[in-house]
C-alpha cells in the first residue's frame, strides 16, 4: 500500500513539475505556492492531496514531505506549519525544519483518537515578510488492526420453551471493534466454539442471532444450556474474543401426574369431621411448584353423599384425604372411593398419558362412642303462667346412635336459674316443681331457657346436650281496675262540663286485656237513670249525668271486664262528688267542702287512723303517770309553788296576729286544780270563740277523774269529745288539752323549763331578752 501511494505521488508530482526525492529519508518535495502561467488570467494555487501515515508507526522521527516556495534561492526562505499536532493539542506531534522545508512525525498517532491532521503552512523571506499566501496541509493516519473484537456482555441469557420447533429464535449476541469499520480491521464474524451434544443451538455469523437448529429440548433431561461464544475481525481471521450464552429451558406441561400406588388403605373414626384421614402419593417430573406440577383430586365414586374431600399439599403435591361430615360406623363400615389426578394447567396434546392417573382408595370406619343425641334440639315447648307443682312440660328424651351396643341413658339439669324443673332421671320427663313467679329475671320475653344433660353408660360415657326453651302462656289471671283511684267531680247540670274520663288498667298482658267494657252494675237500677257510660277507645270511657242529681258526693258501683279468654271482670265502687259549676264547667268555690268530703279518707282509713291514736295516747299517759309518781316526793315541794307561777297563757304563734303583746289568748282553766272554783279562771276574761266550733255549744261539767285503767279509754274518748266542742280550746288541728291530771302525779312534768332544774350547766339568761313575761323565768334559772 506504501509502494502504491509512493507512485501515484510521483505522477501527481511529474504532472505538477515537482521534484520528488528518490531515497526513503528524502521525503517528497512540493511546491505548493507554484502556479500555471496563464496569461490574462488570476493565478490559484494548486490544492495539495492529502498525504497518508500509518498509525502505530514506531521509527521517529519520521519525514513526511517537504515543501518549497520558487520565488527565492535555497536558504532565503523560511518555513512554518500551524494547527492541531504542532501548536495545538495534542501538541508537538509534528514538526518542519524551517530552513529546509521538511514535516516530520515526532509521536505515534492512534487513528481511534484522530484519524486525519489540518495544517496550515508558511512560506517568509528573511525579514519576515510574507512570501506567499497560507496553504492547507492535511495528513491522514491510515488505520492498522490494532483493536481486538469485544462482546458487548461477558454473558448472555436467553430462555425458550421446551420441545420448541427447529429455528426458534432464543437471543442475540453483540459485540463491537475500535478499529475503521470501513476496513476489514472491523468486519466481525460470530461462531459457537463450544456446546453440549446433541448440538441444539446455532448462530448467525453475520447477526449474532441464536437460534435452534433441531427438535428434542426437554426440560426434564437438561434445564440449562451453556454455550461458548467467538468474535472475530478480519471477517474472521483477524483479532478474536469470547463469551457465554446461559439458555435455559421452560417447563411446558408434558408430563401427567401418577398415582405410587394402584391402592391405598385408610382408617376414619366415626361421628368426627375435619380430620384427615391419610395422604396420596402421587409423581409429576414438570418444575415443581408451577402450574404444571400442582396436582389437583377428584373423587370419582364411592362418596355419593360428600362425606369426604382431597386438597392437596402445597409442599410434597401430596393428595390429603380428609373427612368433612361425620361418618357413622352403625350405617356404613367401609368406604370404596376410585380417586382421580391432573395438573392445575393442561396437559400438552402430545403427552404422553399417565399409565396411573386413577386409584383405589379403601376408607375403614372405626367404631367409637358416640354421645345420645336429642331428635329435636332445642326442644320448644309451652307452659301457662301461674302452673301448680306437678305439670307436665315435655319429655326430652335422645337416642343413643351406638345400635350395636346396649347402652343405657340418664338425664339431669345442666341449667335451671330458678329451680322450677324435676327431670326424670330414666325417662327425660320434665315437670314443674314449684310455681314459676312471673317477675322472675330469667324470663326473657316470656321465655324460660333450660339446659338438659343425656348421659350414657359407656366407658368412657358420652354426654349429650339439648336445650328446652318454655313459652309461658299469659293466662287472664287478673280483672281490670280503674286508674287513677276511683273519684273525681261532675258539675250537677247535665249539659256542663266534660264530663268525668275514665281509665281502666289491666295487669295482663296482651290479648288478655284492652279494650276494657265499662258498665253501671245492673244489679242497681238507679245508676242507669241517672248515670250514663259511652265508650271512647279500648281504654277509657266518660261518665256523665243524665239527670240534675243532688249535689254531694255519690257512690256508683260499676263493672269492669277485659277481653281475656275467659274474661275477667271486676265491680268496683266509684266515689263522684256532684258539685255545682261555673260556665266554664269548674265547680264553684263554695262547693269545695263537698268535693273534699268526697273525695277524702275513707271510712275505713279513718278508723285505722283513730284507734291508732288512741293506742299511742294510752301509751303516752301511762308513761307519763309512772314518771310523774317516781318524782313526786323528789319535786312536789318545789316545784307546787312554781306551778301556780308558771301556768299562765298560752299563744298561739301560729296566727298572724299575736305575739307577746297578744293577751286573747285561749283559756287554761282546765290546767288549773279542779278544787279550784271557776270564777277565778274566768275573772280573766272570756275567751275567744272557735269559729269552727257549733254555736250551739254547752259547756261540759267538770269530769271526774278515771279510777280504774279500763277507764282510760273512755275518758280519752270524752275528752276528745269535749275539745271538738269546746270553742274556747284551740281547734283540732293544735295541740288539745283534754283535763287536769291531778296533783301529785308520779309522772314528771313535761315542761322543758322545769325539767331542766336538774341541769346545773343550763344557761337561761336568753330570756331577758323575750320580754317581760319570761324575765322571771331567767331570774329565777338564770346566773345570779
Amino acid at each position: 500500500m506504501g509502494s502504491a501511494l509512493l507512485f501515484a505521488l510521483g505522477l501527481l508530482a511529474q504532472s505538477l513539475s515537482l521534484s520528488w526525492a528518490v531515497s526513503e529519508p528524502e521525503p517528497s518535495t512540493l511546491y505548493p505556492w507554484r502556479r500555471a502561467p496563464a496569461p490574462g488570467r488570476v493565478r490559484r494555487a494548486w490544492v495539495i492531496p492529502p498525504i497518508s501515515v500509518s498509525e502505530n508507526h514506531k521509527r521517529l522521527p519520521y519525514p513526511l514531505v517537504q515543501i518549497k516556495s520558487d520565488k527565492q534561492q535555497l536558504g532565503s526562505v523560511i518555513y512554518s506549519i500551524q494547527g492541531p499536532g504542532v501548536d495545538e493539542e495534542p501538541q508537538n506531534v509534528f514538526s518542519i525544519d524551517k530552513f529546509t522545508g521538511r514535516v516530520y512525525l515526532n509521536a505515534m498517532l492512534d487513528r481511534e483518537k484522530t484519524d486525519r491532521f489540518r495544517l496550515r503552512a508558511f512560506a517568509l523571506d528573511l525579514g519576515g515578510s510574507t512570501l506567499e499566501e497560507p496553504t492547507d496541509l492535511e495528513i491522514v493516519v491510515v488505520d492498522q488492526n490494532d483493536n481486538r473484537p469485544a462482546f458487548l456482555q461477558d454473558v448472555f441469557r436467553g430462555r425458550i420453551l421446551e420441545g420448541a420447533i427447529p429455528g426458534t429464535f432464543v437471543t442475540r449476541a453483540e459485540a463491537t471493534d475500535a478499529d475503521d469499520p470501513e476496513t476489514d480491521n472491523a468486519a466481525l464474524r460470530f461462531s459457537i466454539l463450544e456446546q453440549s451434544s446433541p448440538e441444539f443451538f446455532s448462530i448467525d455469523e453475520h447477526t449474532g442471532e441464536i437460534r435452534t437448529v433441531q427438535v428434542g429440548l426437554d426440560r426434564e433431561v437438561v434445564a440449562v444450556y451453556n454455550l461458548t461464544l467467538q468474535v472475530a475481525d478480519m471477517s474472521g481471521d483477524g483479532l478474536t474474543a469470547t463469551a457465554s450464552a446461559i439458555i435455559s429451558i421452560d417447563d411446558i406441561n408434558d408430563n401427567a401426574p401418577e398415582f405410587t400406588k394402584d391402592e391405598f388403605f385408610m382408617e376414619a373414626v366415626e361421628a368426627v369431621s375435619g380430620v384427615d384421614v391419610g395422604r396420596l402419593e402421587v409423581e409429576d417430573r414438570d418444575l415443581p411448584g408451577s402450574p404444571n406440577w400442582v396436582a389437583r383430586f377428584t373423587i370419582l365414586e364411592g362418596d355419593p353423599d360428600g362425606q369426604f374431600k382431597i386438597y392437596t399439599d402445597p409442599k410434597t403435591n401430596e393428595g390429603v384425604l380428609s373427612v368433612v361430615k361425620p361418618l357413622d360406623y352403625e350405617s356404613r363400615e367401609q368406604y370404596e372411593l376410585r380417586v382421580s389426578v391432573q395438573n392445575e394447567a393442561p396437559l400438552q396434546a402430545a403427552a404422553p398419558r399417565a399409565r396411573r392417573g386413577q386409584t383405589r382408595v379403601s376408607v375403614w370406619v372405626q367404631d367409637t362412642n358416640e354421645a345420645p343425641v336429642f331428635p329435636e334440639n332445642p326442644l320448644r315447648t309451652s307452659v301457662a303462667e301461674g302452673a301448680p307443682p306437678g305439670t307436665s312440660v315435655a319429655t326430652f328424651s335422645a337416642r343413643d346412635p351406638d345400635t350395636q351396643q346396649l347402652q343405657r341413658i340418664s338425664y339431669s339439669k345442666d341449667y335451671d336459674p330458678e329451680d322450677w324443673l324435676q327431670v326424670d332421671g330414666a325417662t327425660g320427663r320434665i315437670q314443674t316443681q314449684r310455681v314459676l313467679s312471673p317477675a322472675s329475671p330469667f324470663l326473657k320475653d316470656g321465655w324460660y331457657r333450660a339446659i338438659i344433660l343425656a348421659l350414657d353408660n359407656a366407658m368412657p360415657p358420652s354426654t349429650a346436650t339439648g336445650t328446652l326453651s318454655i313459652e309461658i302462656l299469659e293466662v287472664n289471671d287478673h280483672a281490670p281496675a280503674l286508674a287513677p283511684p276511683p273519684s273525681g267531680s261532675l258539675c250537677s247540670e247535665p249539659d256542663q262540663g266534660p264530663g268525668l274520663l275514665l281509665g281502666a288498667t289491666d295487669e295482663d298482658l296482651p290479648p288478655h286485656g284492652a279494650p276494657f267494657h265499662f258498665q253501671l252494675n245492673p244489679r242497681v237500677p238507679d245508676l242507669s237513670r241517672n248515670w250514663s257510660l259511652s265508650q271512647i277507645n279500648v281504654s277509657h270511657a266518660r261518665l256523665r249525668l243524665r239527670h240534675q242529681v243532688s249535689e254531694g258526693l255519690h257512690r256508683l258501683s260499676l263493672l269492669l271486664q277485659d277481653s281475656g279468654e275467659p274474661p275477667q271482670q271486676r265491680e268496683q265502687t266509684l266515689n263522684v262528688t256532684v258539685c255545682r259549676c261555673g260556665t266554664d264547667g269548674a265547680c264553684l268555690p263554695g262547693a269545695s267542702a263537698l268535693r273534699a268530703g268526697g273525695v277524702g279518707v275513707s271510712l275505713g282509713a279513718l278508723v285505722i287512723v283513730l284507734a291508732s291514736t288512741v293506742v299511742l295516747l294510752v301509751l303516752i299517759l301511762l308513761a307519763a303517770l309512772r314518771t310523774r309518781f317516781r318524782g313526786q316526793s323528789r319535786d312536789k315541794s318545789l316545784l307546787h309553788g312554781l306551778q301556780e307561777d308558771l301556768r299562765d297563757n298560752i299563744l298561739n304563734y301560729d296566727e298572724q296576729g299575736g305575739g307577746e303583746e297578744d293577751q286573747d289568748a285561749y283559756d287554761i282553766n282546765q290546767l288549773r286544780h279542779p278544787v279550784e272554783p271557776r270564777a277565778t279562771s274566768r275573772s280573766l276574761g272570756r275567751p275567744p270563740l272557735r269559729r269552727d266550733a257549733p254555736f250551739s255549744y254547752v259547756p261540759q261539767p267538770h269530769r271526774v277523774l278515771p279510777t280504774s285503767p279500763s277507764d282510760i279509754a273512755n275518758f280519752i274518748s270524752d275528752g276528745l269529745e269535749a275539745a271538738d266542742s269546746d270553742p274556747s280550746v284551740p281547734p283540732y288541728d293544735t295541740a288539745l288539752i283534754y283535763d287536769y291530771e291531778g296533783d301529785g302525779s308520779v309522772a314528771g312534768t313535761l315542761s322543758s323549763i322545769i325539767s331542766s332544774l336538774g341541769d346545773e350547766d343550763q344557761d337561761y339568761d336568753y330570756l331577758r331578752d323575750w320580754g317581760p313575761r319570761f324575765a322571771r323565768l331567767a331570774d329565777m334559772y338564770g346566773h345570779q
